[in-house]
């Protein structure tokens, strides 16, 4: 049987997940692709710890460019994370006409652009199933399983940190802070847990996705993002009186003028599937003009359903060098990407509806104040609730706008913050029907 050798640069968590599946799954695999995939190297800076698997000591180097130097290895997986050195090993083992797996959303979301190009001039393939969702497979989804349609909308849950806060937040009325010690000291979340809560991961992925969808890269810098640390108890509760769950949401809309690009957390009702998806697990709802509604669940990190991930994009690989061609598909899955800029419709022109949470003195007129302000900026009150007093005089006033103008809204919480009446700063979150 062929042998085709692989190179593994980073024997961390996923590395080592990625290493597991090749070796336990050895004769499945050889069966599928008709051939032996091989783990030929191993580099990582730190040779000595115990990753939970047996690896021959002759495999192990601190020298990343043993592999891609090595004529004999033919797909070299980047796994490494970070920006500067992966972007070094990856450029390097392109040039090298080498093909490249990796699961790194960062960098492909940072620098994308430069990185798919040189992968399209050296003639090889770049992969990178595992860079979204761990074990999900969206990414064979988008490039392949819904090439066909035009994609209307991309709701994800894809960070799962973030994920399962809100979940405990939600089931056991627990304060965020107190929710993540929580998390960190169970292995959820890195200490401090910043991109995960500030919608940074999340946003990375999104960019990904939405680059296959349209065939270009979009700037991670134009992605509008928002994190989850502001919300309370309080506010999960006044979303289920409300009938909605709170969840951190990476949104993309074909709007038909422009693609809306966006992270933040968003109500979304009750019985909406995305308001189930709870604790650690990741979800990615679609809609094609064609297909409808598609939804992809599961695992969204772990050594075992990413290093899955990773090692699909070998095999895929794997089975093109035994067929002899040459590539499959670009990176982005795009032969001729779109002739016109993509171009992100700015945050202020979003419209939906929107959940405010103000604290007011107790005296009559308050209400009628905080309603004048907003009608005087086009923003109309769907649903209001005003509980019980507490020792300080100061009531919540908590109420659903119909759909609004995002830049009316921030103009409306301006004069909002100034008032006299209101005793805390305002709280808003967007709500997404779906």
């Amino acid at each position: 049987m062929a042998t085709i050798n692989v190179g593994v640069i980073g024997f961390g968590t996923v590395g080592a997940g990625t290493v597991e599946v090749l070796r336990a799954n050895r004769d499945v695999i050889a069966a599928r692709v008709g051939a032996d995939i091989v783990v030929k190297k191993i580099a990582d800076l730190d040779i000595e710890s115990d990753r939970g698997i047996s690896v021959e000591r002759g495999l192990l180097t601190t020298n990343a460019m043993e592999i891609i130097e090595d004529r004999d290895i033919s797909i070299v997986v980047e796994l490494i994370g970070g920006l500067v050195k992966a972007k070094e090993f990856i450029l390097s083992a392109l040039e090298k006409g080498k093909h490249v797996v990796t699961a790194n959303k960062a960098l492909l979301a940072e620098h994308g652009r430069e990185i798919y190009a040189a992968a399209d001039a050296a003639g090889v393939n770049l992969a990178f199933e595992a860079s979204v969702g761990g074990g999900i497979p969206i990414i064979g989804a988008l490039r392949r399983g819904l090439a066909a349609n035009r994609i209307r909308s991309i709701m994800g849950i894809l960070n799962g940190t973030s994920n399962y806060i809100l979940t405990r937040m939600t089931r056991e009325n627990l304060p965020y802070a107190r929710v993540v010690e929580d998390a960190v000291r169970l292995g959820y979340a890195e200490d401090p847990p910043t991109l995960d809560v500030d919608g940074t991961d999340a946003a990375h992925k999104l960019a990904v996705l939405t680059s296959i969808v349209f065939g270009s890269p979009i700037a991670m810098s134009d992605i509008y993002r928002e994190g989850i640390a502001n919300l309370t108890p309080d506010d999960i509760q006044y979303a289920a009186d409300f009938g909605y769950g709170v969840k951190l949401l990476a949104l993309a809309r074909n709007t038909g003028d422009g693609l809306e690009a966006r992270v933040h957390p968003a109500m979304v009702p009750k019985n909406h599937i995305m308001a189930n998806v709870n604790d650690v697990f990741n979800a990615i709802y679609i809609e094609g003009d064609f297909v409808g509604p598609n939804l992809y669940y599961g695992l969204g990190a772990g050594r075992r359903p990413t290093g899955s991930a990773v090692v699909s994009d070998i095999i895929e690989i794997a089975r093109q060098i035994r067929s002899g061609a040459k590539r499959l598909m670009p990176p982005l899955a795009h032969v001729h990407t779109p002739g016109e800029a993509i171009r992100l419709r700015p945050m202020d022109q979003l419209r939906t509806d929107y959940y405010f949470r103000v604290s007011a003195v107790d005296r009559p007129g308050v209400l009628s104040r905080i309603s004048g302000v907003l009608g005087d900026h086009d923003i109309s009150i769907s649903s209001v609730i005003q509980k019980g007093r507490d020792l300080n005089g100061s009531v919540p006033i908590v109420m659903v706008t119909h759909e609004a103008m995002e830049s009316n809204v921030r103009k409306a919480m301006a004069v909002l913050g100034g008032l006299d009446v209101l005793t805390d700063k305002i709280v808003m979150v967007r709500v997404e029907r779906g």
